[in-house]
């Protein structure tokens, strides 16, 4: 498919318009993705992670009360996470250089795995749809290069970030701007994390790796490794501008021109999570119990 039809199908064509389109991404994606993934990509329950609805304030947000903004974010949110449940876990059963850091910084990508799906899976239950793409292409030398890795890792948790703020600005409800915020500082936790693997590359792994270069194509000491006074927005005020920053790993031409490895797609595989603490967990969309 070519990147301009694709940019069409998603309702992507008019970058002037208020919003996505009533082509949009997310209701035509879903369309596209259908027969790939119908039954292979099965979230969790919302009970089977513990979600809690003691009364009305405290309620999740369901498919047939969303407004279509709202559930526009939430499928994007969705893509997001699915990619990063693919990447986490691909850096753990497929990167030489993850064998070979300290065992906290394993135990960071092997939390933050955890971490990634429990949000996919808050999201999919919220929606009621799997994500339309559980595929993904990443750049040349992904996975086997640690500088390549870690420069594609914070370069999407910046990502992440951004989007998630795009959420807290735009929600409909207070419910879902105060979980987008939540998930939002989790995706934070995770970018400096990321830039403290780096130093502690081996050098048989081509470490330590003292410098990283994240979403805004700078390359930057990871000394201190939280780095940022307040997050970066990457000046993004609508989500169809995190669409077209995840386009090159769904899209085969697009992944082509971005220099990205299309001779292989990456599967994603949901699994029924464990948070870390139960301190963290969602509870309910107040945080509260």
């Amino acid at each position: 498919m070519s990147t301009l039809k694709f940019r069409e199908l998603l309702g992507l064509d008019n970058q002037d318009e208020p919003g996505l389109s009533r082509r949009s991404f997310f209701k035509h994606a879903t369309a596209l993705g259908a027969t790939a993934v119908a039954g292979t990509v099965l979230a969790p329950t919302a009970s089977a992670l513990g979600f809690h609805q003691r009364d009305s304030s405290n309620a999740m947000p369901q498919p047939n009360n969303l407004m279509a903004g709202d559930k526009d974010i939430l499928i994007a949110a969705e893509i997001a996470e699915a990619l990063a449940v693919t990447t986490y876990s691909h850096i753990i059963h497929q990167s030489p250089f993850f064998k070979r850091i300290p065992d906290d910084d394993q135990g960071y990508i092997k939390a933050a795995l955890q971490e990634e799906m429990s949000h996919y899976a808050l999201e999919q239950s919220v929606t009621n749809e799997n994500s339309p793409f559980d595929e993904f292409f990443y750049p040349k030398h992904m996975f086997r290069d640690a500088q390549t890795t870690l420069n594609t890792l914070v370069t999407l948790e910046d990502a992440f970030i951004a989007a998630y703020l795009v959420g807290v600005a735009n929600f409909s409800s207070t419910a879902l701007r105060v979980t987008a915020a939540r998930i939002m500082g989790i995706e934070s936790d995770h970018r400096t994390l990321a830039r403290v693997i780096g130093p502690e590359v081996t050098a048989k792994d081509g470490g330590p790796i003292e410098f990283i270069t994240g979403a805004q194509g700078v390359k930057e000491s990871v000394d201190p490794p939280n780095n940022n006074g307040y997050e970066r927005t990457l000046c993004w005020t609508n989500i169809s501008q995190a669409v077209d920053a995840l386009t090159p790993f769904v899209d085969e031409e697009a992944a082509e021109s971005a220099g990205f490895d299309t001779s292989k797609k990456y599967k994603f595989h949901p699994f029924t999570p464990t948070l870390p603490n139960p301190l963290g967990e969602f509870f309910s969309f107040t945080g509260c119990e």
